[in-house]
């Protein structure tokens, strides 16, 4: 009668686990590639394959009817040194940026801040200033265009009942834009809530212990609360500025960019090349060119904010 050897035996149990391990190891792998697929086969056709069709249709005259045209850099030299409308467009979207980005982060963080006292209906103070960021954008939008109305609007009616001076508003070259940031102003309860839920995760032992210091309001909110919530803040600047930048509704609805440039943001230039009126050829092509400088413009504003955050921007780094 044969025996065998307690070092075979051992030798072949371990190659046995082995190469069970490892069918189990692969068989781990393809449900994990299984499970991923749907996330990989989205990205690959509703960003991947956009982006790369729409950077080759910038180097293209394109309509949309016939087959492309390969014109190269064609399309981009013509929006910086020949188009009329590119550069005007450029500054009203800057100008746009620049009015309603502070104003949102301070118009936000003051709601933030009214709404984190314990008030009798705070909840519904709360509420009511969430509540314009669920209305239907185009019908709130239509709404506004006839309170802004010069002749028969309603804010220009309770100026003139209280002997101040009334606008055009959107029909004034000078006004245009403040009234459609007036308009984006209307939807600020989404920055306001994020903003109340930073002001809620600060520690109130931080505020116990400045008051038990004899520190004022004003110092509390510089020296705590700002720094406390910087994080945020830097999520809110990026936020508010990439979504400034693809402004679209308010200008489109309220002024259709005018008067003259004065509203003709970058991203109704591009719906108007791209989707002209009836009548008209489309250029998509050329839209598709606008959009990547669009598209490069936010990716630096982003870079810039990313890069410069740490001068303002508080973090706990300190070693346990």
């Amino acid at each position: 009668m044969s025996r065998v050897s307690p070092v075979t035996s051992g030798r072949e149990r371990a190659g046995r686990n082995r190469g069970g391990m490892s069918r189990n190891a692969g068989s781990d792998v393809k449900a994990a590639y299984l499970f991923i697929a749907p996330a990989i086969i989205g990205f690959t056709v509703f960003v991947a394959y956009p982006l790369i069709r729409s950077f080759y249709l910038a180097l293209t005259k394109y309509n949309g009817l016939t087959d492309p045209v390969f014109v190269g850099l064609g399309n981009f030299r013509r929006l910086f040194t020949v188009d009329p409308a590119f550069w005007p467009a450029l500054r009203a979207t800057g100008y746009l940026v620049l009015l309603y980005v502070p104003l949102s982060l301070a118009l936000g963080l003051a709601l933030a801040m009214f709404c984190n006292q314990r008030f009798a209906g705070v909840r519904v103070v709360r509420t009511l200033a969430y509540l314009p960021v669920v209305l239907p954008a185009v019908a709130t939008i239509t709404l506004w265009k006839f309170i802004l109305d010069p002749q028969v609007g309603l804010l220009n009616t309770i100026l003139d009942r209280l002997g101040l001076p009334t606008s055009l508003w959107l029909q004034s070259p000078k006004m245009s834009m403040p009234a459609v940031v007036l308009v984006m102003l209307w939807g600020v309860g989404g920055t306001m809530i994020i903003f109340l839920a930073a002001l809620q995760s600060v520690p109130t032992e931080l505020y116990e212990a400045a008051r038990v210091d004899g520190a004022g309001p004003w110092s509390v909110f510089t020296r705590i609360t700002l720094p406390m919530i910087s994080p945020i803040m830097l999520l809110q600047v990026i936020l508010q500025t990439t979504a400034a930048l693809q402004t679209f509704n308010q200008p489109k609805i309220l002024t259709n960019g005018g008067p003259g440039f004065s509203t003709n943001v970058l991203m109704l230039s591009i719906y108007k090349n791209g989707f002209p009126n009836l009548g008209q050829i489309p250029q998509l092509g050329y839209a598709s060119a606008q959009v990547w400088v669009l598209f490069i413009i936010i990716i630096a504003v982003i870079a810039l904010t990313a890069k410069f955050s740490s001068l303002w921007t508080y973090s706990d780094n300190t070693p346990d």
